[in-house]
């Protein structure tokens, strides 16, 4: 099948050329893809929405974030069974221009939300374990609520500009609902991309790493839990065990968002940029992007299995919390489990 870049043709200021190359596997990969995620993820989501909304009475700051990183992840999904028919009809779009900006608008606005949400709760634990007295006054529910604001208003503001670059084109027999924008506003396209994928994804991608370089060599130190007497031996004996966790839920939570997101930016950025060099780095870039994109969308069903584990976690801290004795014990098991 011939196309061109930006999925038909691809058109630049600096050059016109054609490039003829096949990917007709995409229509296989994306709608088979995305229907896994569309089934898994909203199965998960909608589990995780009934806990955190029917059986949390008390919503902690990490309850709030992981609501708000919940329903990114839920409008995600709703936008996959437009997108599994447009690609598995073969990029024929039968839907109207407006809702193929709405569409595309909420599939990046929640991507990059839950990107956002994702920096937030890795900052809150690193407060929590890093500085587990001065969190008790840094980390509240009320202000948990005003960031999930802020991280709400930033998306929305950085993510209207979609509206206006998402078009569609009637071609000879299909309607294309374009990823990126019409070929004419490419170049423009192209710089409001670059600064999105710096905001949205570099920094915050950034800030995780930090923190949880930070939080592993915290959880590394012998100095939590090391008070001798009896309590001192179990408060130690905890937060060894802890150490042991949260360090393994460190590690998952930096491979799914080096392999969900990670990827998919950098493959992503190659194809915007092999546009204005030469059709053979094209069609290779293109296939990169197109496998990766269902790896960004898996993100939506990892989320809510890590909110299990942290509400695990949670739920037998304050177990444990209610049985300490001492001051001292108690401390070395909240400098290890809180916020986590």
């Amino acid at each position: 099948m011939a196309t061109f870049a930006n999925d038909n043709t691809n058109q630049s200021n600096r050059s016109a050329f054609y490039c003829e190359f096949n990917e007709d596997f995409k229509y296989i990969l994306l709608p088979v893809s995305y229907a896994l995620v569309f089934v898994i993820g909203l199965a998960l989501n909608a589990t995780a929405l009934y806990v955190i909304v029917f059986r949390t009475k008390r919503w902690k700051p990490s309850t709030i974030y992981m609501f708000n990183l919940t329903m990114c992840d839920t409008l995600y999904i709703f936008t996959l069974p437009f997108l599994i028919y447009y690609y598995a009809d073969e990029n024929d779009w039968p839907f109207s221009e407006p809702f193929c900006k709405l569409i595309r608008f909420l599939f990046y606005a929640n991507l990059y939300g839950s990107i956002l949400f994702l920096c937030c709760i890795s900052l809150h634990r690193f407060v929590g374990i890093c500085y587990p007295v001065r969190s008790l006054y840094w980390v509240s529910a009320r202000r948990a609520r005003l960031v999930s604001l802020a991280v709400w208003a930033i998306v929305l503001f950085c993510q209207a500009p979609v509206l206006y670059f998402s078009r569609t084109r009637d071609m000879d027999t299909e309607r294309i609902c374009y990823d990126t924008t019409s070929p004419e506003l490419f170049d423009d396209f192209l710089v409001y991309s670059s600064v999105v994928s710096v905001l949205m994804f570099a920094l915050p991608f950034m800030v995780v790493m930090v923190c949880y370089g930070l939080m592993v060599r915290k959880l590394l130190e012998p100095s939590c839990g090391s008070e001798g007497g009896v309590e001192g031996e179990r408060g130690g004996l905890a937060a060894r065990r802890s150490k042991q966790k949260s360090v393994k839920m460190i590690i998952i939570v930096l491979a799914m968002f080096m392999l969900c997101f990670l990827p998919f930016h950098l493959t992503r950025s190659l194809y915007y940029s092999f546009r204005y060099l030469s059709c053979n780095l094209l069609e290779a870039s293109s296939i990169a992007y197109k496998v990766t994109r269902p790896f960004a969308s898996a993100n939506s069903c990892v989320d809510p299995i890590l909110y299990f584990l942290a509400g695990q976690d949670v739920r037998s801290n304050l177990t444990k919390k209610s049985k300490s004795s001492t001051s001292k014990s108690k401390s070395a098991s909240e400098c290890l489990t809180t916020h986590l």
